[in-house]
């Protein structure tokens, strides 16, 4: 006990609430730089509204890479670009050679065409690697039904 003229000091009631403040201020500033960040990893895909329509080609003829499931469950690649036949390629050369079409024509169309049973997984991570590689926008090819 603390007795100053003989008097009890009274026990100091009230909480310093600043660091809480500083602390809170602290973790918003955090959180307002990283959601940004976090937001834009997605792949950003256009879905459409109404029944697909037939796409006009641009000027130049589009980069087209072809996902095809073998039987025994493998995927073979392969990619058809600037009036060339359609030629195999491994999955890791894809972003390389879509970057240097671009590099040289700009406005090129780039499609992706996969078999009925090539796994979402795939196809996304193959469009994912083109948004990498600086493609502005990737299609997907489909067939119309048959009646």
């Amino acid at each position: 006990m603390n007795r100053k003229n003989g008097r009890r000091r009274k026990p100091m009631s009230e909480i310093n609430v600043v660091p809480y403040i500083d602390v809170t201020l602290v973790l918003l500033i955090i959180f307002m730089i990283t959601t940004p960040l976090l937001l834009q990893t997605g792949v950003k895909v256009d879905l459409p509204e109404a029944e697909s329509a037939v796409v006009e080609p641009k000027n130049d003829p589009p980069l087209v890479l072809t996902i095809h499931k073998e039987p025994a469950g493998d995927y073979k690649y392969f990619i058809m670009c600037c009036d060339k036949e359609q030629e195999p390629i491994e999955p890791e050369e894809v972003d390389g050679r879509v970057s240097a079409v671009l590099a040289e024509k700009p406005e090129t169309q780039v499609l992706i065409e996969a078999d009925r049973d090539v796994d979402y997984g795939t196809v996304v991570t193959m469009m994912a690697g083109m948004k990498n590689s600086g493609v502005p926008n990737v299609g997907l090819l489909t067939r119309p039904e048959e009646n």
